[in-house]
């Protein structure tokens, strides 16, 4: 018997099956091309509220928790993890430091896919070290002038909005993160806003969207391009976090629930693209499937997954219910990223030959749970989290 709700396992069954029918035929014609996420594919997401699921429903969402958030990525991911990392763009950008002109204005058109963000963090000498930031806004009159770079910026160019973590005045080498804030960069969608340089990293994975390296010479922003006050630290909770700092982590807590939920999805395509072949695949006069060797993989790789989704709605659930899991959500994506991989490469393993080519999805499966080891904090980043909360830094 399911633990889930039966309203949960209406969510989770519509989702699988849109993944199934919409979504994977069109990662396994675009992703061995490195073509983009097609528009149409998009607003069929909208239309069933995928990028509203945490918004309010008076703000036009569908007022969903992280738990149901989670359910729906795992079977995207399980089709096409950039399909799984998109609805992000529209879920987890517009969280707190918003004015009320601000959230009623944007987050209808959120919810219905029309206005989608990029998260602009990292850079050159701040990935893991995310206090480092070193992109300057500096006062310029009414206004703000941005200067400095960033990495990894997925969706830069197709994104309505760029959210920008950047410094505002000298760093504390004793207090990094003081003086860190958040700037909400309203662009054309198709381009990059005037004053902002970038070009596309040639990822081996990823595909269906485009990541960027940015640099910004002088970007001139409005005074209300700065979220929450000027002189403001930040913390709360999701729906209301605050704008510096804390709210930059509190925004990476859930990115990385999210990429637990990300790398289940892809390993349990790996598991159930496996089977399938193991059943299939003769060799010796009969179907691999029957050998101890095969057998005990797939056996091995179904436990794993378990075993990470039970953790996986386990934080999700405590979150929901207002507990802070820091600790918690860095253990679920430490856990869920590691097996992901082992799992992907499992998979390759079973497939023999054919796993190493681009006709069987399990290479993409592999190429992208390797990447969910290094973004939203690499996982020695996670294993450093959980070591101080456990034992003091």
């Amino acid at each position: 018997m399911s633990a889930l709700s039966e309203e949960r396992q209406m969510i989770q069954r519509t989702a699988r099956e849109f993944a199934r029918n919409e979504v994977l035929p069109i990662a396994n014609r675009l992703d061995p091309v490195a073509g983009e996420i097609p528009m149409e594919l998009r607003q069929k997401m909208a239309d069933l509220g995928y990028f509203g699921m945490l918004i309010p429903q008076e703000h036009g969402g569908l007022g969903l928790g992280l738990f149901e958030y989670v359910l729906v990525t795992e079977e995207l991911a399980r089709a096409w993890m950039s399909v799984a990392s998109i609805i992000a763009r529209g879920n987890g950008l517009m969280g707190g430091g918003y004015t009320e002109e601000q959230r009623r204005r944007y987050l209808p058109r959120v919810a219905r896919g029309e206005f989608l963000g990029c998260f602009a963090l990292s850079e050159p000498e701040a990935g893991s070290d995310a206090a480092n930031v070193q992109c300057r806004a500096r006062r310029d009159g009414d206004g703000w002038l941005i200067t400095g770079s960033k990495m990894w910026s997925t969706f830069a160019d197709g994104a309505d909005y760029i959210l920008l973590v950047a410094r505002v005045g000298d760093m504390d080498p004793a207090r990094k993160h003081a003086g860190i804030r958040q700037f909400f960069i309203e662009k054309e969608r198709g381009k990059l806003p005037p004053g902002v340089d970038g070009r596309p990293l040639p990822t081996i994975g990823y595909h269906g969207w485009r990541t960027f390296e940015l640099h910004f010479d002088n970007l001139r922003l409005p005074a209300s391009a700065l979220l929450g006050e000027e002189s403001q630290d930040g913390g709360g909770a999701l729906g209301g976090r605050g704008s510096g700092f804390g709210g930059v982590l509190r925004a990476l807590e859930i990115a990385r629930v999210h990429t637990a939920a990300r790398s289940i999805g892809l390993a349990r395509g790996a598991l159930e693209d496996s089977i399938r072949y193991a059943e299939e695949r003769v060799q010796f006069g009969q179907p691999i499937a029957r050998f101890q060797a095969i057998r005990f993989k797939i056996a091995g790789m179904a436990t794993e997954i378990e075993a990470a989704r039970a953790l996986l709605y386990q934080v999700a659930a405590a979150i929901d219910a207002g507990e802070h899991m820091d600790k918690e959500s860095s253990m679920v994506k430490l856990f869920a990223s590691e097996m992901s991989e082992r799992v992907t490469s499992e998979a390759i393993q079973i497939h023999g030959g054919y796993g190493y080519t681009t006709d069987f999805a399990v290479e993409r499966y592999w190429r992208d749970a390797r990447l969910t080891k290094i973004f939203e904090g690499t996982s020695e980043i996670q294993l450093r989290i959980i070591s101080d909360r456990l034992l003091g830094k």
